[in-house]
């Protein structure tokens, strides 16, 4: 039996394979203080040598579940998830629903890992859908985008509790204090966007005292540190944050190119080396690892397909502070709050 109340980690979804998983194990483990115990799941003939390489096979900390299938990348999500009941995300999963888990961590499949992940472990009460936050690099550091994916039609209720759920998770991830909160329209102006930007709008301001709104923004206002949390549907986040990184891949490898031209330009880059070095570790998914999928009775951290062993080790860190700081505790006490604010509203 598997310890209660720790992380199970998705050994076998990752592209790099189990062996850069049980290495990102190895890291948390040395690098991270007062670590919560470590549920692998996957094949265990493929992991215990894996753990023996690396010096964890006597670890008490570390345990393994075994699962004898993969869900696959290139599989439909919600199908593979009702097929392969013995995948290791399933099992991952089902830990975090028996109790024998607190949080989910898999590089495996997203639309498998947020769907399966909402049907096993339902939304918390009060919240009709989860929300999937992500970390967008600006001028001073990082803010929260919410929802980058997870919910496309969402209402304006919605919207408000994804305001939650993001000042919530910002202040654990970033240490923000009071967060500010930014609801993504096409201009600053009382009254400007669609029907469903302007109604949110006037709903955020009637729960102020649960979120520090500051109201609407724009696209300008996405990098240059005007809020610590973006708020926009599912719809809009993922075409955002998808622009976002081809941006920064285009702008990386353009760089690269004009740099590499001349004997000059290379000289000039050679001096500059820190400089850029200082700014591939800002724009660097492994900082943070993990993107949470947000309002479910459990928590699941999606992590990108091709983490390397560090930005896995980052989201191993923060399922232990989602753990640490009693994340859902926080939220469902401003969600209910805020739903009865909204149902006055509505009576």
């Amino acid at each position: 039996m598997a310890n209660l109340s720790g992380i199970a980690v998705d050994a076998m979804g990752s592209d790099l394979g189990p062996s850069e998983i049980v290495a990102a194990v190895a890291l948390a483990v040395k690098n991270l203080k007062g670590l919560d115990p470590i549920m692998l799941v996957g094949n265990e003939a493929i992991l215990q040598p894996l753990l023996n390489k690396e010096g964890l096979s006597d670890n008490p900390n570390i345990s393994i579940i075994h699962a004898s299938e993969v869900i696959e990348m290139h599989e439909k999500p919600l199908q593979a998830f009702k097929r392969k009941k013995d995948s290791s995300m399933v099992k991952a999963i089902n830990l975090v629903k028996e109790g024998q888990a607190r949080v989910v961590v898999s590089c495996g499949n997203t639309g498998s890992l947020m769907a399966g992940g909402t049907i096993r472990l339902r939304p918390m009460e009060g919240i009709e859908r989860p929300a999937l936050a992500s970390f967008i690099p600006n001028q001073k550091g990082h803010c929260i985008l919410i929802d980058a994916g997870a919910n496309p039609d969402s209402k304006p209720e919605n919207l408000v509790h994804n305001a939650i759920l993001g000042s919530h998770f910002c202040r654990l991830a970033l240490g923000k204090k009071n967060p500010t909160i930014g609801l993504l329209s096409i201009g600053t102006e009382e009254g400007k966007g669609n029907v469903r930007t302007t109604e949110t709008h006037q709903l955020l301001k009637k729960v102020d005292h649960l979120i520090n709104y500051a109201g609407p923004i724009e696209g300008f206002h996405v990098f240059d540190n005007s809020v610590d949390v973006i708020l926009c549907d599912g719809f809009t986040g993922n075409i955002l944050l998808k622009s976002c990184e081809s941006l920064f891949k285009v702008l990386s490898t353009y760089l690269k190119d004009e740099l590499m031209k001349t004997p000059l330009r290379k000289a000039g880059a050679f001096l500059s080396k820190g400089a850029y070095i200082a700014m591939k570790d800002q724009l660097s998914p492994e900082r943070y690892g993990g993107a949470p999928l947000l309002g479910l009775k459990g928590n699941i951290l999606k992590a990108h397909g091709s983490s390397n062993r560090h930005a896995v080790m980052s989201a191993i860190g923060l399922a232990h502070e989602m753990i640490a700081n009693h994340l859902n505790e926080h939220i469902l006490k401003d969600i209910a709050q805020a739903n009865a604010i909204l149902r006055a509203d509505l009576s």
